[in-house]
């Protein structure tokens, strides 16, 4: 009976021993998981965006905790041998599972780590065209001109070449106006100038390019090359398609459309 009991308490002393060191490592260990997440954060704020962020801290802590608990569970006696191979198996299975979710995450990262565009800026990409609202982890959404919201997945984004409208702080408008080849082109240029001196959006430096560019089959075309703030880009190109309409007009140099003359021999029987 003494040797039973003996036996007991050797036992509880010892699990007791065990169960306490496992209490004072797991609130030390949750101490040191959460001054290690608060120093990471305060070194990365600010480096990447606020969703890439929040992505890392909540990704560190899980496995800071994993590791925390696993180590508790040896401590105490637990094998964790087969556990960590079960916990294996099941991330390979899920890996599997989430293949096109892992390329849009992976995308996503490299978008939020590369920022080949930011939340607002104009881009065109996989098809798309429009304003960005967010970029989301799996996701990044725009909002087209006619106000529509697109979910674009990541995958696609990084594997794609992307236009970025707003990335440069100056844009050129390019402009093609066409007359007659009996209206005098010399005459278009001047007015073509003057009315890119006297708008107010149009830059001076860069200078404006205004050319003739091409003998065409019914007009003679103009090249009109003028440099713009980014915001001002559409205002400027509605603003010298009415503009060079009216001076046009006012000038008497015509605005031809495509015509076709057609010739018959005085012999030629119309059926």
């Amino acid at each position: 009976m003494n040797q039973i009991t003996s036996g007991l308490q050797a036992i509880a002393a010892d699990y007791g021993m065990k169960f306490l060191l496992a209490v004072v490592l797991l609130i030390v260990g949750l101490w040191v998981v959460k001054l290690i997440v608060n120093l990471l954060e305060k070194n990365i704020q600010g480096k990447f965006e606020r969703t890439l962020t929040s992505f890392l801290m909540s990704i560190t802590r899980a496995v800071l905790l994993i590791m925390l608990f696993i180590s508790i569970a040896s401590t105490i006696g637990i094998q964790v041998t087969s556990f960590i191979a079960v916990l294996g198996a099941a991330s390979f299975a899920v890996g599997l599972a989430l293949q096109g979710s892992l390329s849009n995450f992976a995308g996503g990262v490299l978008l939020l780590i590369f920022k080949p565009f930011t939340a607002g800026d104009t881009i065109e990409v996989a098809g798309h065209k429009g304003k960005v609202q967010e970029i989301q982890i799996l996701y990044t959404i725009i909002t087209t001109f006619d106000n529509k919201k697109i979910m674009i997945p990541n995958s696609n984004i990084s594997n794609s070449s992307i236009t970025n409208f707003s990335a440069m702080s100056e844009r050129r408008v390019d402009l093609i106006f066409g007359i007659g080849y009996d209206d005098d082109f010399h005459q278009a240029i001047s007015l073509l100038k003057d009315l890119a001196d006297k708008h107010d959006l149009i830059l001076d430096d860069p200078e404006p390019i205004i050319r003739v560019v091409e003998h065409a089959g019914s007009s003679i075309n103009i090249a009109c090359k003028v440099w713009v703030k980014g915001p001002d880009y559409w205002t400027v190109f509605y603003d010298m398609h009415e503009d060079v309409k009216d001076a046009f007009d006012e000038a008497g140099i015509g605005i031809p459309y495509p015509q076709l003359d057609l010739h018959f021999d005085e012999g030629t029987k119309l059926c």
